[in-house]
This record gives C-alpha cells, sequence and structure tokens, in this order.
C-alpha cells in the first residue's frame, strides 16, 4: 500500500495549476491574434471598399460636371464669328488708276444660330469695344449673294434676337493691328463667354 507524501501535494498543485495557466495564457494569446488578423483583414477590406466609393464618386462627380459644361456650352457653342474688312474707299494713283485705299474697316460678324437670345454682347478690340453695329439680312439677287442692311445703327452693348446676325464696325485702320477682335455675351442661362475669330471659346469670370 502506497503511502501519499501529503507534503509534495501543494507542489503538485501548483505545477497544475502553472501548466494550466501556462495553456491558458497560449491560448488567450492565439485567440488575440486570431482577433487581431481578422481585424486586420476587416479593416484592409473596409479601406479597399471606401477607396472604391471614393474613386466611384470622384468619376461620377467627373462625369456630372461633364455634362453640365457641356449643357453650359449648348447655347454658347451655336455662336459664330468672323472678322473681315472692308476698304474705306478706292483712290486713284499718279496715272489715274483705281487702288485700293490703305485705309480700311474692321467688320466683325456675330450670328446667333441658336433659338435663345444672347444678352450684353460686345466685341472687344484691345481695351475698348468696337462702337458701331447694324443687323444684316442675307439676300440672294439675281448676280449671286450679297449683304443687305436692315434697320437703324445699333449702339453695343446688344440684345441679339435667335437666328440673328449683327456686324460690328471699327475704323478707319491702317497696316496691321495690334489686337484682334472678340466677342463677349452673356447666354441666356446667365453665363459669361468669350468667343475669338478662331472659335476659341472659354468662360469669362463674372464680378
Amino acid at each position: 500500500m502506497s503511502v501519499i507524501d501529503w507534503g509534495d501535494v501543494p507542489t503538485w498543485l501548483g505545477a497544475v495549476f502553472a501548466a494550466g495557466a501556462a495553456g491558458a495564457a497560449v491560448w488567450t494569446l492565439a485567440s488575440q491574434r486570431r482577433q487581431i488578423s481578422e481585424q486586420q483583414q476587416f479593416i484592409a477590406e473596409q479601406t479597399a471598399f471606401m477607396a472604391e466609393q471614393r474613386q466611384n464618386l470622384v468619376l461620377e462627380r467627373a462625369e456630372l460636371e461633364a455634362a453640365l459644361e457641356e449643357r453650359r456650352r449648348e447655347q454658347a457653342g451655336q455662336v459664330r464669328f468672323e472678322v473681315s474688312t472692308y476698304a474705306l474707299r478706292d483712290d486713284i494713283d499718279d496715272e489715274g488708276n483705281y487702288v485700293e485705299s490703305e485705309e480700311y474697316h474692321l467688320h466683325a460678324h456675330v450670328r446667333n444660330e441658336s433659338r435663345e437670345p444672347l444678352h450684353e454682347v460686345t466685341v472687344r478690340l484691345g481695351e475698348v469695344d468696337m462702337p458701331e453695329a447694324w443687323e444684316f439680312k442675307d439676300i440672294t439677287p439675281r448676280y449671286g449673294p450679297t449683304m443687305m442692311r436692315v434697320g437703324e445703327d445699333l449702339v453695343p452693348p446688344l440684345l441679339i434676337a435667335a437666328e440673328t446676325n449683327i456686324t460690328f464696325r471699327a475704323g478707319p485702320f491702317r497696316g496691321e493691328l495690334a489686337d484682334r477682335p472678340v466677342l463677349l455675351f452673356t447666354d441666356n442661362d446667365g453665363l459669361r463667354w468669350q468667343l475669338d475669330e478662331h472659335g476659341d471659346l472659354s468662360r469669362v469670370a463674372q464680378p
């Protein structure tokens, strides 16, 4: 019959308790690592999702802004602007021959091909506006097309009705001009635009 050495019981219990505590610590540590890993994976997935959502919002906003700008340009894009010169008069040289005068007027032709009016229309030449304007209509007489002046002289800035042609005039000038004319107008939505003779259209900041 074996005899229990009760003096070793506390040592044995301590060893069992220490082993259990160590096992619990290992399990807790493994559990914490698993939770941390799961949290990191969740955070990574959420971060990727949020980045994708932000990218989608950026793309949607860009599409909306492009559509809005296209709508804003719809009327302005239907305005035509051309520049020409017109000899003031013919001169006679020493031999009695007619020669073209060195003096000329500058004509700036504005065609509103849209179905809405243009507001505050001016043609800027350097720092000043071209001072005269007329309404013109196309006619086709027997000997070919020409232009016919209609109505009274107009004083800019003008309200130009839909499908209307207006010609601005300035001069007389001699030689090359330091500045080329640009058209300024406000569309029917209240946006201000600038258009040059090459067809370059741009928005103008309003005060």
